[in-house]
């Protein structure tokens, strides 16, 4: 700190500086008294440094008065004749107008200097406060930019995490077309093997029959599954009032979780409707139930909770599959042992468990995760060690009104045909032909078959009098859509039934299927075969027209 700097404080006190000018002239005064016989003439000359100094602490004002009590000392102490203030000759005139000039220099020069002092202070406050904003601004800056690139990390960590989603997804989905071809050729035949025993066979024949139709479905199961997680199975959404549905599922995970499991349901008031597939709803919130139970082997509490949510353009920035809106918001939490991070990343993949061999496939929750957002939802984890698990579905707010689908709950007996009712058979995989054709003259039906859609068109035109075409999809050069619009065209009266082994967007667009369109996905069990089958041959003509 420099000396100026050092007497800022006493500048701004004039209390204190005039008299200080006055007890500097005094002062001078006095040695100037005392060293009279060594000093001799000048007597202005001594009281300068005097007047510098008032000049120095107090300014232009200080330093005036001080020019002005030491000129009236000198002329009235040290100037010939005494006591007399005005020069009485030139000599002592141009004296005294010397000291005032060089006195004024003395004052102006200060003041000067005190004036270039006091704005080079406040250009220096003016600097250390720019510099303390610039500071606080880059740290600001550098937080948010820290702030940024987490956010753009975790992004990006979601969008590495749905490109190996897809990646699977359409691996599975391959995979499941031919696996569910295979798996309908057993267990159709199984079916009809079954049915073809009279009840003097070896009792182990059944038993092994029954086994074996038990791990093809299972395996049917699996395959459903995996077209789940790749969304490519067909939905049939309709309006869900998720209150209703938690509330009806109640008695139902009572029986299915057990005692020791205390369910407790929190339901919102006023809670939007969503648009979504009741049935694998269902599915979901009974897996992610069990899976809870699993989780808590020595018991403990189960909260089921609606809500209406929105998710907003930042949670979304975050989350890059997620669209910005409005939700309806479903969450299921325990009190178990929880997930670590390692475990929370990986635990939508499929066949991916932390549970025991044969305690587990692995694919209930990436089940849940491609239907979830197959139905433009999303699905979100939050779990600690030792402190439980929350998992929040978040399904879109459904506006405006649609038909809800009645749900037939219930066994019922096995529907038979008749000779009467003409059903063509087309399906270019020769065994499921086979198989689906003797599935049909079982049931009582009488049956055409064909190996493409060019060959049932021919078939069509030698016999008109068809009721019902069963083909599948994809098929080569025509599909099986391709073949119902031509036979819709030409004979309305018709009624379709399509099969497949998973979708290419023939019947299911956005993951829902076209309106008026009925499917019979592959692995059909003879039961579901003759179900659907009798549904359609019982709707009038007129009305099937209607509602395609």
């Amino acid at each position: 700190m420099d000396l100026l700097s050092a007497t800022d404080w006493l500048r701004h006190r004039p209390g204190y500086t005039y008299p200080l000018a006055i007890a500097f002239v005094g002062l001078t005064f006095l040695l100037r008294l005392a060293a009279s016989d060594t000093l001799s003439g000048f007597p202005f000359l001594s009281f300068l440094p005097a007047i510098l100094l008032a000049s120095f602490i107090g300014g232009a004002g200080p330093g005036f008065v001080a020019t002005l009590v030491a000129g009236f000392i000198v002329q009235q102490f040290f100037v010939e004749p005494h006591n007399v203030f005005w020069p009485a000759s030139a000599g002592q005139w141009v004296g005294l107008s010397t000291y005032l000039i060089n006195a004024m220099i003395i004052v102006g020069l200060m003041e000067m200097i005190i004036i270039a002092h006091g704005r080079q202070s406040r250009l220096r406050n003016e600097l250390n406060s720019f510099n303390t904003r610039l500071e606080q601004t880059v740290v600001q800056r550098t937080a948010e930019l820290r702030h940024e690139m987490e956010e753009n990390a975790a992004a990006q960590a979601q969008v590495r995490q749905l490109q190996k989603m897809e990646t699977i997804g359409q691996l599975t989905g391959g995979v499941a077309h031919d696996f569910n071809n295979m798996l309908a050729i057993i267990i159709g035949n199984l079916d009809l093997a079954q049915r073809r025993l009279t009840g003097n066979e070896d009792p182990r024949l059944l038993y092994s029959i029954q086994n074996a139709r038990d791990g093809a479905q299972r395996a049917a199961v699996l395959t459903a599954r995996l077209l789940a997680f790749s969304r490519q199975q067909p939905l049939a959404p309709e309006v869900i009032d998720l209150n209703k549905l938690v509330g009806g599922m109640s008695e139902l995970l009572r029986r299915t979780l057990g005692e020791h499991i205390r369910i407790e349901t929190v339901l919102a008031g006023g809670l939007w409707p969503s648009f979504a597939d009741l049935s694998q709803l269902e599915n979901a919130i009974l897996n992610l139930a069990v899976n809870a139970r699993d989780a808590m082997p020595g018991g403990g509490n189960l909260t089921i909770e609606t809500a209406n949510t929105e998710l907003d353009e930042r949670y979304s920035r975050m989350h890059s599959e997620v669209e910005a809106g409005q939700y309806v918001m479903i969450s299921i939490t325990d009190t178990g042992t929880g997930m670590s991070p390692e475990v929370i990343e990986r635990a939508f993949d499929p066949f991916y468990t932390t549970k025991g061999p044969g305690k587990g496939t692995g694919l209930g929750l990436s089940q849940v995760y491609g239907y979830i957002k197959q139905s433009g939802g999303h699905i979100k984890i939050y779990s600690e060690i030792d402190r439980g698990t929350t998992l929040k579905i978040y399904l879109p707010r459904h506006v405006g009104t649609a038909d809800a689908r009645l749900n037939v709950v219930g066994a019922q007996p096995l529907p038979h045909g008749s000779v009467k009712d003409t059903i063509l058979v087309v399906e270019d995989d020769e065994n499921v032909r086979t198989m689906t054709a003797e599935s049909l003259h079982e049931l009582g039906y009488t049956v055409l078959q064909a190996a493409s859609g060019m060959e049932a068109l021919m078939l069509l035109d030698q016999n008109a009098a068809v009721d019902l075409i069963f083909t599948d999809i994809v098929m080569p050069q025509m599909s099986g859509r391709q073949l119902a619009d031509i036979v819709q065209e030409k004979w309305p009266a018709i009624r379709i039934l399509y099969t497949t082994g998973y979708t290419r967007n023939a019947i299911v667009h956005n993951g829902v299927l076209d309106h008026g369109v009925s499917l019979l996905a592959k692995p059909f069990s003879l039961e579901q075969l003759a179900h659907k089958i009798r549904e359609l041959l019982n709707v009038p003509a007129r009305m099937e027209d209607e509602r395609t």
